[in-house]
Parts: C-alpha cells; structure tokens; sequence
C-alpha cells in the first residue's frame, strides 16, 4: 500500500525526484526536473543510489571501495546540484542510498510523503531507454507515483518550454 501523498498538505512543497547515474540522459532529467521545481515551487530531488553488488566480492577491500562508491556519489550529486544552483538559484536536496535503484527508490518515496513525481530520462541510443525506464516499462517496478520519462534528444530550451 502507498503512503499518502502529503506535498499538498500544509508546510509541504511538491518534490520532483531525479535520478543521478552513469547514464549521459540522466542530465536531461535533471533539467527538466529542477525546471518544474523551480516554476512550481517545489523542491528537486537527487538520488543516487550505489549498487552493493559492485564491491561485495572484495572483501579484503569492500571498506575502502565503499567510501569510494560513497565519495563518486557524492562528488555526482554537487556536481549536479552545483549546475542546479548556478542555473536555476534553487537548493536541491541530495540523497545517497545503496542497493538496488527500483527497491531504493521505492523505499525513498515511502520515507518521503512529499515526493509527487519521478522524473527520468530515456537514452536516444539503439541500446534502449535505459534500465531504469526499461525497468517501468515491465510490471514489476512500477512506481506508486507518476513517472515522467524525459527523452534524451531534447535541448534545455525544449525542456524549458516543457517544463
């Protein structure tokens, strides 16, 4: 069962959840994201989220290459939000977790009522949209939110129009 959207309620401003990888399209949800945020009032969110399977067979160094994951997320995150901030003059909120992408953003939306909408972008590449939009596109990780799914091939003032 889904928690109750609270970005409606009083105290509480809409969020815009984007998702920060390795993907080149993940730019663009970004900018689309921070866009509604900013027009709406809202807040953008940024997720990044380390998958654990990346270090589990190096147990003699798993600390170290998890301070390391820890550090890359965190220097992807300013990097953003520093673009986000120059841009736009809006303080993103910036989010690590580890695990699986699907089951922590799940997990995000349920911790944090004020999430409304999930904003990702699907790669133009003939390799697909990418895992996470391919993952949305089978039944089972469908979100408890609306998703908007940005495509890579659209320019920021596209965007901005958008948005």
């Amino acid at each position: 069962m889904v928690s109750k959207r609270l970005s409606r309620e009083a105290g509480h401003r809409r969020k815009f959840l984007a998702i920060i990888d390795d993907t080149p399209e993940c730019e663009r949800a970004v900018v689309y994201a921070s866009k509604r945020a900013q027009t709406t009032n809202g807040v953008l969110v940024l997720l990044y989220v380390i998958e654990p399977d990346d270090f589990q067979h190096w147990l003699g160094v798993e600390k170290i290459m998890r301070e390391e994951a820890n550090a890359n997320a965190r220097a992807a995150l300013d990097g953003y939000a520093t673009k986000v901030r120059q841009k736009l003059g809006i303080e993103p909120e910036l989010v690590v977790k580890e695990g699986k992408p699907a089951d922590e953003i799940h997990r995000l939306i349920e911790e944090d009522q004020d999430i409304a909408i999930l904003v990702l972008a699907a790669g133009a590449g003939k390799e697909g949209p990418g895992p996470l939009v391919a993952s949305i596109a089978g039944k089972g990780a469908a979100f408890p939110i609306p998703v908007t799914v940005v495509p890579q091939n659209l320019s920021d003032e596209d965007l901005e129009n958008l948005a």
